[in-house]
């Protein structure tokens, strides 16, 4: 039986966090990250996945104080965690455009050493000038390039980590590239890994190139098991022009779950997550996300509105812009129209992400499907509770998992590579 792989992501941005839950915890305390990762790992995940933002998000010209307002620096964080787990993988988002090689691969390779092997890099992008006001060079980047430097900096950063013989012994190197020029010595022995672990974040056909040239694992997202399997063959072909095989790329879709001991239980449930996740205050910053334009005066229960959208907007600054916000007003005024919607519902409709909901066996099942039948390898549960967030799936969902022979009973291995099948990197010194 194929086997399923499975990561938690800390939560608190886009809306999934049910911050108004009594249960909802500190996203700075240091407690709340060990919570989440030790249960991780008595469930035998095989890596637990920090996000990072560089600046903290803004709307209206002022911070989007109902998304994670602060959060330590990813690495510190996971360097502790190394410290309380023992064979979890812990991964770091860590941006390509505004940081340096040099200093990024010692960090990585320290984590590594310091976990004896559980360190992964989840490699993003960014052309956000926004962002870039908080660095020397500022928002310099344009997004064309974007993937050009960063496919340059896991080049250059395993350089870096090859530097270093398999024996221990230190080698100069040297780069020239179009966006990097470095040369010396590298101050960090090869890792317990080789190298650690890369992750791509990102479904456009420039991300899937990226992800199949360069990543070891896609952190992705598809709405059904159909969509999941056209995505999932989609990517792995694209990895032969680049001499590998199927096998050295895992799909790992970010997922929500929502349990009950019945599946109409569940359905209950997962209704009064969404309506908690969009509150009357969040659907309407949602709709100015979109509009582009000042909603305040809008009742988040009546209808959408009859003006169109701004694309020129700089409404919102420090998230993913709209790609084309007339074509999804369109597409949420004819939802609205169709089924009598006002604005929260319409955006609780049109903006839930891709959920498994049922009884503990049902989820199991599906979750079997869709690796069983090419849709994924594994998941990335983003939880909607901090830190508690992931108990009831490890508690009540691993078990069936590992009943089916779908899941791992115990790790056999101790590196993160090992938990994801995945070789060793062969040394290019």
């Amino acid at each position: 039986m194929k086997q399923m792989h499975l990561a938690a992501h800390f939560p608190g941005v886009n809306s999934t966090t049910v911050w108004a839950d009594p249960r909802s915890r500190s996203q700075i305390d240091f407690a709340s990250f060990e919570h989440l990762a030790r249960t991780a790992e008595r469930g035998r995940f095989d890596f637990f996945f920090l996000a990072e933002g560089l600046r903290l998000r803004e709307h209206n010209g002022r911070i989007h104080d109902l998304d994670v307002v602060g959060r330590p620096e990813s690495l510190t964080v996971l360097n502790a965690l190394a410290a309380v787990t023992d064979r979890l993988g812990l991964a770091a988002t860590v941006n390509a455009t505004f940081n340096e090689p040099y200093e990024l691969a010692r960090r990585l390779a320290t984590l590594d050493h310091l976990s004896d092997g559980r360190a992964a890099w989840n490699v993003v992008t960014s052309s956000d000038a926004f962002t870039g006001e908080n660095f020397r060079r500022g928002g310099y980047l344009d997004r064309a390039d974007r993937y050009t430097r960063a496919a340059e900096f896991v080049a250059t950063v395993r350089e870096l980590w090859d530097s270093w013989t398999p024996d221990g012994t230190s080698r100069p190197f040297a780069h020239s590239g179009a966006h990097f020029e470095v040369s010396g010595e590298f101050t960090v022995p090869r890792s317990p890994q080789g190298h650690p672990v890369v992750i791509q974040a990102g479904d456009s056909d420039e991300g899937r190139e990226f992800a199949a040239s360069a990543a070891d694992v896609i952190f992705t997202r598809h709405g059904t098991l159909e969509a999941g399997r056209v995505f999932y063959a989609d990517v792995k072909e694209r990895l032969a022009k680049y001499g590998r095989q199927p096998e050295d790329l895992k799909i790992m879709p970010g997922v929500t779950v929502a349990l009950g001991d019945t599946d109409a239980e569940a359905q209950e449930n997962a209704a009064e997550i969404r309506r908690q996740q969009v509150s009357p205050q969040n659907a309407i910053l949602a709709l100015e996300q979109v509009w582009g334009r000042d909603l305040s005066s809008c009742d988040p229960d009546g209808p959408l509105p009859d003006i169109e959208p701004d694309p020129e907007s700089g409404l919102v600054k420090g998230r993913v812009r709209v790609a084309d916000p007339l074509a999804v007003a369109a597409k949420w005024r004819a939802l609205s129209a169709a089924k009598g919607l006002s604005i929260r519902q319409t955006v609780i409709e049109s903006t839930a992400r891709q959920s498994f909901i049922g009884s503990p066996q049902t989820v199991a099942a599906e979750l079997e499907t869709f690796v069983s039948t090419d849709a994924a390898d594994g998941f990335i549960l983003v939880p909607h509770l901090t830190p508690g967030g992931l108990d009831d799936f490890v508690d009540r969902v691993v078990p069936l998992l590992q009943e089916r022979g779908a899941f791992r009973s115990e790790y056999t291995g101790s590196t993160l590579r090992s938990h994801l099948g995945l070789a060793e990197p062969v040394w290019k010194g």
